[in-house]
């Protein structure tokens, strides 16, 4: 198990623009934001999260062994860490790209969805996270605007983003910071107990819950209430919307979103469940009921997206199009991105103001990456 991490320094730049050229926008925080930018000398398009230096003044001991441990994660399903530099006022984390826009989005788009795809979706989540649990990393903020698309195709994979609250489990110690995002948070978390990676699987266990009827299992207008729901583990599979899903796909569902996080299951045992490892996953379409309910239930206004995915996705279309018209310059055959891109929207963390004020906020900054908002509980 990692402890103390030895990571690449940052790279120091009189103008980080003299290395690459910023375009767009895609997200801004309290103290940073993320800018979609190019490799002048590889034309390669990275995301580029931009972080005041003032925003870490205290942490930066945390902030260089956090960042060394994103440095040292490379997983085909979770957005990569390529390179930092340190240029006037601000640290620049060179972020992996991917342009195939968000996990609802997708679904939404599609006119045929299947349990199997939900399956397909979730072993890739667990395959992810089982590798960052055998790292010693907890994620603590997994949701579904955390699960982007790598590339447009059809068949695309699925990736993890936003490693803004992630933390290493250190030997003999144990992790108690109440952080995360209200209504995929574990229990144990807003009982303010000690907790473990076990706060993970629980965050899976409620994404595939909403990929499988696209409403949430807990909800309400009123924190102290959803945070009852929660601390109850109290949640239903309602007819009608539950009434095609199999009993296998509930009994999974159970096993993750089980209060006792000791009985909890682990991301390899999730691994080895039928629903997963076999064949139990159902292939009628449910598209229509799920689709329905997400447009419903996770409108554009309330997700809290780390960057703008849609942007991107128009972005890199754009550069698809303008490709195949003019077929000048860089080579790329007709509905192909060009070869600077092998995948590329925003990556990474986007700080959500993440060090906003009041009374009923509780929220660790973990190496300044920033992070979600999360009140107390009453």
């Amino acid at each position: 198990m990692p402890g103390a991490v030895e990571g690449p320094r940052w790279k120091q730049a009189e103008d980080i623009r003299d290395i690459y050229d910023f375009r767009d926008v895609l997200g801004t925080g309290a103290f940073s934001e993320v800018i979609l930018a190019e490799d002048k000398r590889t034309q390669k398009l990275v995301a580029i999260k931009c972080i005041a230096k003032k925003a870490l003044e205290g942490k930066e001991g945390s902030m260089e062994n956090e960042i060394a441990v994103l440095h040292k994660i490379k997983h085909p399903n979770i957005v990569a860490l390529d390179d930092i530099y340190e240029s006037g006022g601000h640290l620049y984390l060179i972020m992996q790209l991917v342009s195939g826009g968000e996990l609802f989005d997708r679904i939404v788009e599609k006119g045929f969805y299947t349990e199997r795809d939900a399956s397909r979706l979730i072993f890739q989540v667990l395959d992810a996270v089982k590798y960052l649990h055998d790292l010693g990393i907890v994620h603590r903020d997994l949701k579904p605007e955390n699960l982007l698309y790598y590339s447009l195709d059809e068949d695309s994979k699925i990736m993890i983003s936003d490693f803004g609250l992630s933390k290493m489990e250190d030997p003999g110690s144990v992790l108690s910071t109440a952080c995360g995002t209200p209504g995929y948070v574990a229990p144990e978390v807003l009982a303010q107990k000690p907790y473990s990676k076990a706060v993970d699987c629980w965050s899976i266990g409620v994404i595939a819950y909403i990929l499988l009827c696209g409403y949430p299992p807990f909800y309400d207008e009123n924190d102290a209430k959803l945070f009852e729901q929660i601390l109850k583990a109290e949640y239903e599979f309602d007819s009608p919307y539950w009434d095609d899903i199999s009993d296998s796909a509930k009994d999974f569902i159970r096993h993750l979103m089980e209060k006792d996080p000791e009985k909890r299951f682990t991301c390899e045992q999730a691994l080895q469940h039928p629903w997963i490892a076999g064949d139990t996953a159902l292939d009628k379409n449910i598209h229509q009921s799920v689709s329905e309910q997400i447009k419903k239930n996770f409108a554009k206004s309330k997700w809290k997206q780390a960057f703008n995915a849609t942007a991107v996705v128009r972005h890199m279309r754009k550069l698809q199009l303008g490709t195949s018209q003019e077929g000048q310059g860089q080579t790329a055959s007709h509905g192909e991105l060009l070869t600077p891109v092998a995948g590329g929207l925003a990556a990474g963390c986007c700080c959500r103001d993440c060090c906003g004020p009041g009374p009923r906020v509780m929220i660790l900054c973990v190496g300044g990456l920033g992070g979600s908002l999360l009140p107390f509980p009453p």
